[in-house]
């Protein structure tokens, strides 16, 4: 079972953006059985008021997906925090919501059930992040956002297991409570678990803080020179050999859009 994580940037590319393809385009070129996205929008201007998990599971051919926001309106303009209301699946009406919102993605080849959602407080500060740039970074001051985690059983041809995806805060400190309070969460499941996305934790701080396993070891961010992993797969009662052969797997994928390489790891 292929496992991939991607921060799509909300689908904009860092160079020659007037001339890249488009995210359907980019997304038809990957192969996955389970994916988790981060920095998704639906509905933005910014983004031609695309449905981006839509797009990414049509462009794979998945059938089954969920976009679970964070907030409704722009990051970095106007929001305010969403709510459960605002989740939005395959079987849902063909729009539904208009508003503009933005969080988190799951796509499957196969079903999902026991849906639920795992909702974060944005830190109460600020922090000067740098931004990657081709050829210079810049450096801007964000205010963090509420987080989100979509959490879901799936039917897979070797049994049923429980997987979730999230983009944790930038803030030090509260992505770890974030990423401790999911695993703990979590760790009371029966089934195998795997946790896949943006965690903001560098190289194996989550790896450490959770004792789960990681399933790989690979810089992801920025594309154009990957220097630090802040993509993940975290997994739960699998065993050392399967541990060791999806490790094995891993690899990242440098793409036309956003400033993080998609993580792939084959999990059996």
């Amino acid at each position: 079972m292929r496992v991939l994580t991607w921060n799509l940037l909300h689908g904009i590319a860092l160079t020659a953006p007037d001339s890249a393809p488009s995210l359907f385009q980019v997304a038809s070129e990957l192969t996955a059985d389970l994916v988790g996205l981060q920095e998704v929008d639906r509905e933005q201007p910014r983004s031609n008021h695309e449905h981006q998990t839509q797009v990414v599971a049509q462009a794979m051919g998945l059938a089954h997906w969920i976009f679970a926001p964070a907030i409704v309106g722009t990051p970095g303009e106007s929001w305010e925090s969403a709510t459960d209301s605002h989740l939005h699946h395959h079987d849902s009406a063909d729009h539904g919501d208009l508003q503009p919102h933005y969080g988190v993605g799951l796509a499957s080849r196969y079903p999902f059930h026991n849906i639920e959602v795992m909702r974060f407080k944005a830190a109460p500060i600020s922090l000067p992040l740098v931004i990657p740039g081709n050829p210079k970074p810049q450096v801007i001051k964000v205010a963090d956002e509420p987080r989100v985690a979509i959490i879901a059983d799936v039917t897979t041809p070797t049994g049923v297991v429980t997987v979730a995806t999230t983009h944790l805060s930038f803030v030090p400190g509260y992505n770890v409570k974030q990423i401790r309070k999911l695993t703990k969460y979590l760790a009371l499941r029966p089934n195998q678990v795997l946790i896949f996305g943006d965690f903001n934790l560098p190289g194996k701080i989550s790896a450490l803080v959770t004792r789960w396993d990681s399933l790989a070891a690979l810089p992801t961010y920025p594309t154009f020179n990957p220097r630090v992993q802040f993509d993940h797969v975290l997994a739960k009662g699998y065993s050392q050999e399967s541990v060791e052969r999806a490790r094995s797997t891993a690899q990242t994928k440098a793409l036309a859009i956003s400033d993080h390489c998609a993580l792939v790891v084959d999990v059996s």
